[in-house]
């Protein structure tokens, strides 16, 4: 297990680091002052809080309310890892408006318990606020989907994007518009597209007129390729220098351990554990 952990620790650094290209913010992955927060910060929060998060009842409902307590408390994980670094703003999704506001009642929780004591982090949300699945628009895009032709992976060949987005679910009408609320497909389709060319949405659409949706289908495919091809060599090439990105790792760790040590004994003060 553990094993698995680390090669997936790499990967996913390997990952980054094709996307960022400084060592400086590198994960923490060994850093235990994260789930030593988790659990006193899980200790302040109600359990129907954690059991009304969107989140928690999506992926319940889709395990057959066989949820684990892990799935449950992994927002309180969230929380530590901003508070632990004392962080004032995060950028994020749509789909984690709910879980900030978690870890902001966190923060006024611990403050008015302790005294001020971490800063209460603002959410920044990034322009493009939630991608939608090819397969069903009215759902999250998702890694962990089982239907493989939902989601779309930078580490994808250019064949299957294509493929992918040419079974993306649209509607029976072929002109390109941008309606949300009326054509959740053809609207998620142009999302994308305005997200990876930089476009504003309504140029896209300005420039897409006269397209019918299987041929803008191939077009947002394209621009997709194109965004992603420098970034799926980056991680090519990081992924054949492991001992670059165990360095990386390792260098990292020290440093949020560096960061985060302090942070949590002076919690730990402040609660009472020393």
């Amino acid at each position: 297990m553990a094993l698995r952990s680390m090669r997936k620790t790499r990967g996913c650094w390997g990952f980054i680091r094709a996307l960022h290209k400084t060592p400086e913010a590198a994960p923490a992955p060994q850093v235990a002052e994260h789930t030593q927060l988790s659990w006193i910060l899980t200790c302040m929060v109600r359990l129907p809080r954690l059991q009304h998060l969107h989140q928690w009842k999506a992926k319940s409902a889709k395990q057959k309310h066989d949820g684990t307590v892990g799935l449950l408390t992994y927002p309180v994980l969230q929380a530590a890892d901003v508070l632990l670094y004392k962080s004032t703003h995060v950028p994020v999704g749509e789909d984690q408006v709910q879980h900030m506001e978690l870890v902001q009642d966190l923060a006024r929780g611990f403050n008015k318990k302790y005294g001020e004591f971490f800063p209460v982090p603002k959410a920044i949300l990034t322009s493009m606020k939630k991608v939608k699945s090819l397969r069903d628009p009215s759902a999250k895009m998702s890694k962990s989907d089982p239907d493989r032709l939902a989601t779309v992976r930078i580490t994808d060949s250019p064949e299957e994007i294509v493929q992918k987005f040419r079974k993306a679910v649209t509607d029976f009408t072929s002109e390109v518009t941008y309606d949300p609320a009326r054509r959740e497909g053809v609207s998620n389709l142009v999302a994308i597209h305005s997200a990876v060319t930089g476009l504003p949405v309504e140029e896209v659409v300005r420039q897409s007129a006269g397209l019918d949706t299987a041929h803008y289908k191939l077009l947002v495919a394209d621009a997709v390729i194109e965004k992603f091809a420098p970034i799926k060599s980056e991680i090519e090439k990081l992924k054949m220098d492991k001992d670059h990105l165990e360095k990386v790792l390792q260098a990292g760790s020290a440093r949020a351990k560096e960061l985060a040590y302090p942070v949590c004994q002076e919690v730990k003060k402040l609660v009472g554990f020393q």
